[in-house]
């Protein structure tokens, strides 16, 4: 199997580009209908599970980033079939494109990454991205970098 997976995804002002992530599971889907992996999910591999749980899957974003389709900060771009399906769930969510996604945001230091398997969730996940687009400053920019490293050896709601 590949390396590197890659899938679409929705940036700022409706963008769709392609992200890029080390591969850590024997099958992902790319199209109208994607399963959120989850704890003990037999898909991913033995060290897919160590580069999730310590987010190295998320490095070759960094790529992203230098072409200018990603920051290192804001909220994290979601598969375009999750975005279709959660927009008409959640009020508001369209705010989240507002700004560029990033490898890390202000829900991910506040422990809301991972499966979201109740709409709750998810809605947690969006009202810290909503906040961040609303209070975005380089202090906040340099706070969340400052804080992800914890937020990653935590390791809460990894999967």
């Amino acid at each position: 199997e590949p390396v590197f997976f890659r899938q679409r995804r929705i940036g700022r002002h409706g963008k769709v580009f392609n992200i890029y992530k080390f591969r850590t599971m024997h099958v992902l889907e790319d199209g109208a209908e994607i399963v959120q992996a989850f704890k003990g999910d037999a898909r991913i591999t033995r060290i897919g599970h160590f580069l999730r749980v310590t987010s190295l899957d998320e490095l070759p974003q960094l790529w992203n980033v230098l072409k200018g389709e990603m920051s290192l900060v804001g909220p994290r771009p979601h598969a375009i079939a999750h975005d279709e399906y959660y927009s008409a769930l959640i009020k508001n969510y369209h705010l989240r494109y507002a700004v560029k996604p990033g490898i890390t945001g202000l829900a991910q230091i506040n422990g809301a990454r991972g499966a979201t398997p109740l709409l709750s969730d998810m809605q947690a996940r969006i009202d810290f991205d909503i906040q961040y687009v609303e209070r975005d400053s380089v202090r906040l920019y340099l706070r969340i970098l400052a804080l992800t490293p914890l937020a990653v050896l935590g390791r809460r709601n990894a999967v």
